[in-house]
């Protein structure tokens, strides 16, 4: 008899470790029956829908609707549509993923009617309980029956905090799943051209040339919802888009807070121009086009976490605008830098990175794009 499994998501960086994990699953229709939920906490469908067709996700078989709001209604909401889901269904399992108000709210739901639950990426910490993605980390693996962990620094974090051996599963990372899967597909992206990135080839040379660039991604809230720290960052990119153009596809809330702080003047808007200098601020992507970009990047900046990961497994310098990081493995073993809001040091990385002396890095063990196949063959054997 199957299993049946639901797998939960609702944010964008849910959606590369959930596709993975799903196509595995169904290698085993005798084995597992894998359902998904879709929570709705990003609530733009249509850029989630991008996102499921890029991954080659299915359609949820379950979307909550639940939208918007403080982390307590968003978190209370997803805990009671999802109960109703879990009293239905009776699932033989929950699969969470990441550390989204979605995943700590469904692992909750699970645990209080004795339903065990999966955590993906567990044991990662940052260890700055500001972030209310280390809440949600810290408490989810509190309450998980599986953790499954993407590096060692997790397993010995989960360690320190108490949790049985017998739980802690190193599997590698399913991010990195998704983007092997996905990167010959993303390499035929047009988004170079349509950005005006690969220059026309000269006559005696047939062979197009790419402009280099820099990638942004900007939305964590403490970067883009505070003044002083927004215009820091801001204030670097200026220096460094006089040097190399800056792509930004931008979130529509950081669209919003640019705006409502009096820094839209600083961004070059549609149409853009990326040849010239600037930061050209664009649509958000979906994920083969922004892996593309991401592959070409001469180097990224970003505040995601995720971000951190793709670009060591893809050995392009990264510097991240955050304090802190859940994932040193990035710093001590992967091409990332940690340079939070501070303008000099920003600009100094990334005018090292264009002199050639940038940071390199190796990929770390098991990211190797077959974590979701570990992490199948463990929930087979339990």
């Amino acid at each position: 008899m199957s299993m049946e499994v639901i797998n939960v998501v609702g944010a964008r960086p849910n959606f590369m470790k959930a596709a993975p994990i799903l196509r595995e699953m169904r290698k085993y229709p005798d084995l597992f029956e894998p359902v998904l939920v879709h929570t709705g906490q990003h609530y733009d469908y249509e850029m989630s829908k991008v996102f499921f067709e890029d991954l080659e996700l299915p359609e949820p078989d379950i979307y909550l609707g639940v939208g918007s709001g403080t982390h307590a209604e968003q978190t209370g909401r997803i805990m009671i549509e999802f109960e109703k889901v879990l009293l239905r269904e009776k699932p033989d399992l929950v699969i969470v993923v990441g550390d989204v108000n979605s995943t700590l709210a469904a692992a909750l739901a699970a645990v209080k009617l004795h339903i065990p639950v999966a955590h993906v990426e567990a044991g990662l910490r940052s260890y700055d309980r500001n972030m209310p993605e280390e809440i949600n980390r810290v408490l989810t693996d509190a309450i998980a029956h599986y953790l499954f962990t993407p590096s060692p620094d997790a397993n010995d974090n989960l360690r320190k905090e108490g949790i049985a051996e017998n739980k802690i599963f190193l599997v590698g990372d399913v991010m990195v799943d998704s983007l092997l899967y996905s990167k010959e597909r993303a390499q035929e992206s047009h988004i170079l051209a349509k950005l005006g990135l690969v220059k026309n080839p000269r006559v005696t040379d047939d062979t197009p040339r790419m402009t280099d660039y820099a990638l942004l991604t900007l939305h964590r809230p403490s970067n883009v919802d505070n003044r002083k720290s927004l215009s820091k960052i801001v204030k670097a990119l200026r220096k460094i888009s006089q040097k190399v153009p800056i792509i930004f596809p931008a979130h529509p809330r950081t669209k919003k807070q640019i705006k409502d702080f009096g820094l839209m003047s600083y961004f070059n808007h549609a149409p853009v121009s990326p040849m010239n200098s600037g930061i050209n601020s664009i649509d958000p992507l979906g994920y083969l086009d922004f892996l593309n970009l991401e592959i070409n990047a001469k180097f990224v900046m970003t505040d995601s976490g995720g971000i951190q990961e793709e670009t060591t497994a893809l050995n392009v310098p990264c510097l991240t605008l955050r304090e802190t990081t859940e994932r040193p493995i990035t710093i001590a073993q992967g091409t990332n830098t940690l340079v939070w809001n501070d303008t000099e040091k920003i600009v100094e990385e990334a005018f090292r990175i264009l002199e050639g002396k940038g940071k390199g890095g190796n990929c770390p063990e098991l990211w190797d794009g077959k974590a979701a196949g570990r992490i199948v063959s463990v929930l087979a054997q339990n």
